[in-house]
Parts: structure tokens; C-alpha cells; sequence
């Protein structure tokens, strides 16, 4: 009979464990050292590893031969316990029996010792479905259990449960597990399986996970069905998802303001039978993406991303403000809720949330009129900077006639002062070009990819903007229209003073120019 991959590859030591060493380090210790608690509490989302945690406790009170406070897996009590055949181990589903009978029961049944183990151990999974009167039954005999029983409850909402019962057991919260971790597990359990899976495939099976590791291996299991090698496109495939390149085209026609494209979008997601809920949650973790990208300094360590992704997520980013981005997200996000209220509706709420996306100007909300005004103080910067300074004219003194002139006091003329010279001090690197890069104008969005992987920096007086690039992006970057959109962009960012010049090269020409530099000064 088939066993899923989930259950063949569970756990069956706390050294097994992914991902929650600060759980299992404590449960070791209190195991080999005899300081067994009464209670626990396991809380935490689905599929870290509560119930697996729980088994193990299980068996590990009650093995014959512990090591190192894990379960031998080799006597009597731990084949019993591993098998579902001990009877002093009992487990009980609080979302099928949540009334108050059935908690009563366990509490006249808890009074009697074990049958054949040193522990009568109960395990109550999902434990906060139970009613306030089973809670109330439950409460007495979890405050002072009898010696040779122990309970441990298991939640994924911890809110839900009396605070009465919180106090009265040691408490676990196990975090959601790294994309990095499960995808380690993943290549490991596939090697087992000899089954050929990509790095990129079980970074996107791991991150569709969301955090846990059983719902992970159960992707792994759908994807490896039909053969045995999994790649990235075959994991698209089979999960409905769009993929991270179709949510970067999606935003470039939204940065475009290309409503007709984006339907198409709709349109072409619709007819391929993936669910739009899906996609949408595609659309709103891009967005997350480029909020990181643009603003955070390490981007990297909060993005689970592949190396290809990496590379198409900051030409995307550079296409929005930050208002911008704000306001889509809560489009997005006001546009799931819809969807899940109103399922036949999918369709309607998705197009008319793009519209919205494209123009502002139809949304009344906070978000929207923030990023409306973001693009108009844009315009009054541009028409500022094209604006000619005009100076009021001085009145010249008048020059006195010479019979008003003093005989005793010669004439002198004024001589014109000294124009300063410029300042050539050594140019500043710019550090952060995300701003910049997202007020380029839309018809020079392109330039976008060039810049971010271009030497930037500026004079001190952040009058002249140094641009050093690759031969052919050296050359679209050096065209008169780039400059001048360029200077426009850094301008705004207030990156420079004004519209800086703007001097691009080589970046094969620029070493040459700093080697010659530093042989002046040898």
C-alpha cells in the first residue's frame, strides 16, 4: 500500500526535527535529565512540526533505552507507540470531539495507570475547537495531573484558547520553517526517492509552502506524479501559478498605463483554468518584492528568491515610487478580500482593480491621492528645473557729474571680482539609485536596466553626474535624449542640484582615466 511522503519521511527522533532546534533542544534535555512538565502546549501554523514533536515526546517519556533524551526506536514501548497500537498513548481530534462528554472521559480515564508504558500520554490536536464547558472540565485535571500522565495540546490559534489553560502548561511556539530549510529537506527526500529535482523547483515548492515543511513535501509528492524530474516550469504548471516574469510584465503595463494589455492579462489567465485567487496572490507578494528591493539595504536576506528572479525584480521596481506602491498594494489587497466574498465575481474585481491601478485618479481613497500628488510634485520639480532663474535687474548708482566730484578725492574704477573656480574635488559614489531609477520617464523605463548595473557617482557640488557602463549600454546611456532624461531622474531624486551634467564612458575608459590618476600622484 502507498504511504504519502509526508508520513514515510515524519520525523522519529528530535535530532530529525527541521527547522525548530529551539523546541527540540529544550525537549531533549528535560528527556534525558527526567524534568518531564505535566502539560505542554505546541501552537504554531500548520505543517512545522507540532504533532510530529508531539509523537516523539511520546515515545521518548516512555522508551526503555533513551539516547541523548531521544527515543530508541528499538524496544517494545517504542515500536507500540510508532505502530498506533499503545493504548496509553491516546490522540484525540478537538474538531471532531469538542463537546464535554468527551473531555470528561479522559479525565476519569487519566486517574488509572498506564496499562504497559511508565506514561499515560494524551495528545488533543487542534485543541482550541473545544467548547467553554470542555475547556472548564479540562482545566481541574491539567492543573494537578495525576504522576503518571502527561498532556500535550496542540493549536494553530492560540487566541482562541482560555488563558486559564496557557498558564497551566509549558509553552512551544514553532516558527514558520525557512524556504532555505525545506528546500534542503526537499533535495534530500528526492535524492531518497530518486527523484531529479532543480534548485530552482524546490525553492518555489518551498516557498509556496508558506513556512511549513509537511505541506511542502505534499507539493513534492503532486509535482513528482507524472516522472521523475521536477523542474521549475513543471512546478508553474502543476500548482496554477503564473510565474515570477508574467508579474513583472503584468506591473510594466501598469507603470505604461496599458489597460488593453492588462484584460488580455485577465483574459489569458481565465482560459488557462488557474484559479485568479492565486495569481492575485502572485501579484501582491511582486509587490512586496519591490517594496524590499527599492528600500531595504540588505534586499536579499528578506527575498527567497532564485538568481533569475533577482535579476528581473530591479528593473520592475524602478518603474514606481514608493506612494505608488503603497496604493496597489491596497488595491490588491481590498481586491482579495472581494474575491473571496464574491467568488463568482473573480473576473469583474480583477479588471476593475487594474483599472484602478492604472489610473489613481478614479480611487478616492488616502493611498491614491498620496500617489497623485507624489507624481505632481514630480511635475512642479520638472517645471521648476526647465523655468529660467530670472534675476531682478539692480539699479545702477548713477555716476556723479565731475563738478560734483571732489578734486581731493580721485576717481577709482571698479574692477569686476574674481569668478571662482570650479570644484574638482574627487566625485562621490551613489550608493542608492532605486529612487532615481523610478522617476524616469516612461518613454526611457528601458534605461532603467543599464543604470542599475552602471558605476554611478557625482561631483561634491553634485553639479556633474559620472555614468560608467558597459560598451553597448555605455552607448544608449550616452544618447542626448538619455542624458537629458537621466539628469531629469537624478534631479528629482534629489540625488543632484539641479539638472546635473551628465559625462558617460567605458567602464574600460574609466580605469584607464583613474589608473593615469593615481600614476600623476606616484
Amino acid at each position: 500500500m502507498h504511504q504519502a511522503l509526508y508520513r514515510k519521511y515524519r520525523p522519529q527522533s528530535f535530532d530529525d526535527v527541521y527547522g525548530q532546534g529551539h523546541i527540540t533542544d529544550v525537549l531533549r534535555y528535560e528527556v534525558e535529565h527526567g524534568s518531564i512538565s505535566h502539560a505542554y502546549l505546541f501552537c504554531g501554523s500548520r505543517g512545522t512540526g507540532k504533532t510530529t514533536c508531539a509523537k516523539i515526546l511520546a515515545r521518548a517519556v516512555n522508551c526503555e533505552t533513551p539516547r541523548h533524551g531521544n527515543p530508541c526506536g528499538q524496544c517494545a514501548a517504542c515500536r507500540e507507540i510508532a505502530a498506533g497500537s499503545a493504548t496509553d498513548v491516546i490522540e484525540m481530534d478537538a474538531a471532531s470531539n469538542n463537546g464535554v462528554d468527551a473531555i470528561r472521559q479522559i479525565c476519569d480515564e487519566a486517574a488509572y495507570t498506564p496499562a504497559a508504558l511508565q506514561k499515560k500520554v494524551y495528545i488533543i490536536d487542534e485543541v482550541h475547537m473545544l467548547s467553554q464547558g470542555a475547556f472548564n472540565a479540562l482545566l481541574k485535571t491539567i492543573e494537578e495531573p495525576p504522576e503518571h500522565v502527561v498532556f500535550i495540546l496542540a493549536t494553530t490559534e492560540l487566541q482562541k484558547l482560555p488563558a486559564t489553560i496557557i498558564s497551566r502548561c509549558q509553552r512551544f511556539d514553532f516558527y514558520r520553517i525557512d524556504v532555505k530549510v525545506i528546500a534542503d529537506r526537499l533535495h534530500y527526500i528526492a535524492e531518497k526517492e530518486q527523484i531529479v529535482l532543480s534548485d530552482d523547483a524546490a525553492t518555489l515548492l518551498a516557498r509556496q509552502a508558506q513556512g511549513g515543511m509537511r505541506d511542502a513535501i505534499g507539493l513534492l509528492e503532486l509535482c513528482g506524479a507524472g516522472g521523475a524530474e521536477i523542474s521549475a516550469d513543471q512546478v508553474q504548471n502543476t500548482l496554477g501559478l503564473s510565474g515570477y516574469d508574467a508579474a513583472a510584465k503584468a506591473f510594466s503595463y501598469v507603470a505604461q498605463e496599458n489597460i488593453g494589455a492588462l484584460f488580455g492579462i485577465v483574459a489569458e489567465v481565465v482560459s488557462s483554468a488557474k484559479d485568479i485567487s492565486v495569481y492575485w496572490q502572485e501579484l501582491l507578494s511582486f509587490v512586496r518584492d519591490m517594496l524590499i528591493c527599492k528600500y531595504a539595504e540588505d534586499a536579499a536576506a528578506y527575498l527567497d528568491l532564485t538568481a533569475q528572479e533577482m535579476e528581473t525584480l530591479p528593473a520592475a521596481a524602478a518603474q514606481f515610487t514608493m506612494p505608488r506602491l503603497i496604493h496597489i498594494c491596497g488595491l490588491l489587497d481590498e481586491a482579495a478580500a472581494k474575491m473571496v466574498r464574491a467568488p463568482a465575481a473573480k473576473r469583474m474585481t480583477a479588471e476593475l482593480t487594474l483599472l484602478k491601478m492604472c489610473q489613481p485618479q478614479l480611487d478616492a481613497s488616502p493611498e491614491a491621492l498620496a500617489a497623485r500628488i507624489s507624481a505632481l510634485e514630480d511635475k512642479l520639480a520638472l517645471l521648476d528645473m526647465n523655468t529660467p532663474m530670472v534675476r531682478p535687474q539692480q539699479k545702477l548708482p548713477e555716476k556723479p557729474t565731475r563738478e560734483e566730484i571732489p578734486v581731493d578725492k580721485p576717481v577709482k574704477e571698479e574692477s569686476a571680482a574674481p569668478i571662482p573656480a570650479p570644484n574638482e574635488s574627487t566625485p562621490e559614489r551613489v550608493r542608492d539609485i532605486s529612487e532615481a531609477l523610478s522617476r524616469l520617464d516612461d518613454s526611457h523605463k528601458s534605461l532603467a536596466g543599464f543604470l542599475a548595473q552602471a558605476d554611478i557617482s557625482t561631483s561634491a557640488d553634485g553639479r556633474t553626474l559620472y555614468i560608467a557602463a558597459e560598451g553597448f549600454a555605455a552607448a544608449m546611456l550616452g544618447q542626448t535624449d538619455a542624458k537629458k532624461a537621466i539628469a531629469q531622474a537624478f534631479a528629482l531624486a534629489k540625488i543632484t542640484d539641479g539638472k546635473a551634467a551628465v559625462t558617460v564612458e567605458t567602464k574600460a575608459t574609466a580605469e584607464k582615466h583613474a589608473a593615469d590618476e593615481i600614476g600623476k600622484l606616484l
